[in-house]
């Protein structure tokens, strides 16, 4: 496979900044072990699309099945409907929602729900923040978005090792460039007011492949020294066949633009794409990303 410099080298330069951030927040200190805790990142695809042979009802089982292969511990969700939901949380249960439909703040319309483990964290706060120019307003949209887009957050405290931290999940939008770069400027003023100033992961469908500047604003140099880490790219820098949208046909190629992304304050143990169909069917027309990760503690 031929090694792509370009990503490798952002790659490596961003594992600089994961390994910076980590020793920073140990106090210059080797990380202590912590608790892993799966991460996912899951667009589920609307259950209301005419997918023929792939609509909702045909997948939903296999959909069922990879979310209880991984086992994640939170899953950031993105185009799920309100039936949806409820049957996910039916089906494999044990998850706390939240999140509010991007129509109403209520119920109507897809959600960008986050899924939690109630046995391992206890919310302390959350919220939805519309991607406009009145981002408390719901169902706004004004950066030349023809649809409504949001991202929903959470501050989790681990019941295990008693750290508290934020959840971003978001799912930018499919056509408009410029909405897309102003909706990750919004993302970054709300998580720079963020009180207090925890460690962060990011989930979400960026609609965004890694050469975007939406993408790139949160991940490339130009982020200075908040940028974040892509959990994928920092254990598999090389790879080139990384796609993840696929429209129901299982093709790998492509542009990545479903992510986990970190900020300096956590190690990455594993990162991953699953691809799995069955009798040539998928759970969805994305792939779903997963990454276990661990918040660097003190000694």
């Amino acid at each position: 496979m031929t090694t792509n410099r370009h990503q490798f080298t952002r790659a490596i330069s961003a594992a600089a900044t994961l390994l910076i951030g980590a020793c920073a927040a140990a106090g210059g200190r080797p990380p202590a072990d912590a608790p892993a805790m799966t991460v996912m990142s899951f667009n589920l695809r609307y259950a209301t699309a005419n997918d023929g042979p792939d609509s909702w009802p045909a997948r939903r089982e296999l959909l069922f099945d990879v979310i209880r292969h991984h086992d994640p511990d939170i899953i950031g969700t993105q185009e799920a409907l309100r039936g949806q939901l409820d049957e996910v949380e039916r089906a494999v249960p044990g998850y706390v929602e939240i999140g509010v439909g991007r129509d109403d703040g209520r119920s109507a319309g897809e959600y960008a729900a986050i899924l939690v483990r109630v046995a391992r964290f206890e919310p302390l706060d959350r919220g939805t923040f519309w991607f406009s120019d009145t981002p408390s307003v719901p169902g706004s949209m004004t950066w030349g978005n023809r649809v409504t887009r949001i991202c929903t957050w959470a501050r989790l405290r681990d019941r295990r090792s008693g750290r508290s931290f934020f959840v971003y999940n978001l799912h930018l939008d499919h056509e408009s460039q410029p909405s897309r770069e102003r909706s990750v400027r919004l993302l970054a003023d709300r998580i720079a007011e963020r009180t207090p100033a925890d460690p962060f992961l990011v989930t979400g469908d960026f609609n965004s492949g890694e050469d975007n500047p939406a993408f790139l604003a949160l991940t490339g140099a130009a982020a200075g020294p908040a940028r974040l880490v892509d959990t994928y790219r920092l254990l598999h820098a090389e790879d080139t066949v990384v796609g993840t949208y696929h429209a129901f046909r299982g093709t790998p190629t492509g542009d990545k633009i479903d992510h986990i992304l970190l900020s300096p304050g956590w190690t990455v143990t594993a990162a991953a794409i699953d691809r799995t169909s069955r009798n040539g069917r998928y759970p969805s027309d994305h792939f779903p990303v997963t990454a276990v990760v661990r918040l660097v503690t003190v000694p």
